[in-house]
């Protein structure tokens, strides 16, 4: 049996193999290609048109790699370099290195064409909106027998979408000063003021999410830690009020359908070790999960007040 298993094995490896067609060309990682490729990257990015004019064929169409239109002309030579110059004037800061350890590979087909792809990394600001461009980017480019630059097929993350929505004004829900979350928000407050606390944490979810700035980035506790916080808290200061600033805002967002109270307050403290007294401003946002409990808990403020002298 084991004998049949065998000769199986090997004729299913005989096959594998017997499927590789010969080879249809050669890859390199330094090619004459990808020094002209890479030198029009840079004349590109600089908004120097008279340079990325001159490593262009002049049937130089370019492509957008992701479009789903299948009638698509591409974009000519004019029209492309008039891109390069427009585009020079309303972003800054632009630069494009090598994506990490990534590096351009050129190709010769059996055919005689010449591509070069390459994996990159873009940057920039857009100067009308401030919307930041940072993106991988994953490009290739198709080179004629006089070493010219004639496709360029970009597939990259459409951030001029991004771009193009900034440039326009939307509303993304309504801001309310009234809410019966802000109501939540503010009976949560009173009940931690009066040490009813049972009370204000059963306006949390069970799961909730609790962090602060002084807090690592990504890092929160849960509401068995808030508890136990909140003991060690009462045991060294006392509470005259927690008096709120201005008023809440409550922001019903139509993006995500969420909803968020923010609100400021001003903690009036009594220290017990030294009956100092201490006022500690903070603010929080609570978000709001469809069964009307917090679900997220970030509080803005400096617990190093609470150490004043």
């Amino acid at each position: 049996m084991k004998k049949h298993v065998l000769i199986v094995m090997l004729l299913s490896v005989v096959l594998m193999y017997s499927q590789k067609k010969e080879k249809n060309g050669t890859v390199y990682k330094e090619h004459p290609a990808i020094v002209t490729v890479e030198a029009f990257q840079q004349a590109d990015v600089k908004g120097d048109v008279d340079a990325v004019s001159s490593y262009l064929a002049d049937d130089f169409k370019a492509y957008n790699g992701t479009s789903r239109n299948k009638d698509a002309k591409g974009t000519n030579k004019e029209d492309y370099l008039k891109w390069v110059e427009n585009r020079s004037k309303w972003t800054a800061y632009r630069s494009l290195s090598r994506h990490g350890e990534a590096y351009p590979d050129a190709i010769e087909y059996k055919d005689g064409k010449t591509w070069v792809q390459t994996w990159d990394y873009l940057k920039g600001v857009n100067d009308a909106t401030g919307v930041k461009i940072e993106m991988p980017v994953h490009n290739l480019y198709k080179l004629n027998d006089d070493g010219k630059i004639e496709m360029a097929i970009y597939y990259n993350y459409p951030v001029g979408n991004d771009i193009r929505s900034a440039y326009s004004t939307r509303k993304n829900g309504v801001l309310y000063n009234e809410h019966k979350y802000i109501n939540k928000v503010r009976r949560m407050v009173a009940a931690f003021e009066n040490k009813d606390l049972e009370k204000a944490y059963s306006y949390f979810d069970e799961n909730v999410s609790i962090s602060n700035l002084e807090m690592g980035l990504g890092e929160s506790i849960d509401l068995d830690e808030l508890k136990t916080r909140h003991q060690e808290f009462f045991e060294n200061f006392e509470i005259e009020s927690i008096d709120v600033v201005g008023y809440p805002d409550g922001l019903e967002y139509e993006i995500g359908n969420g909803f968020t109270v923010q609100s400021w307050w001003n903690f009036r403290l009594v220290r017990k070790s030294d009956n100092k007294k201490i006022v500690m401003p903070a603010m929080y946002t609570h978000d709001f999960n469809d069964e009307g409990l917090i679900s997220r808990s970030i509080g803005y403020f400096s617990t190093k007040v609470l150490e004043a002298k």
